[in-house]
């Protein structure tokens, strides 16, 4: 299986890359028409939800930048 990678991009969307599906809550398949990357709407403005459509630009910041989770909480 080859592996997919997740890019959250400053005051962007997220760009997803490799081999995925994307459904909905419901387990219904989007048909992405054989895309292997796109992007993910983060700021909630898009009009094409979960899509991005480019609607963030000027009105949303976020300076992504990588860090470290706490450890998993043992049960």
């Amino acid at each position: 299986m080859s592996k997919t990678k997740l890019t959250v991009t400053k005051n962007g969307f997220i760009k997803i890359d490799g081999d995925f599906e994307i459904v909905d809550q419901e387990g219904n398949v989007y048909d992405l028409q054989g895309r292997t990357a796109l992007g993910l709407c983060r700021c909630g403005l898009s009009a094409n939800k979960p899509f991005c459509d480019g609607a963030h630009r000027n009105g949303f910041e976020h300076d992504a930048a990588a860090f470290d989770l706490p450890p998993m909480k043992t049960k």
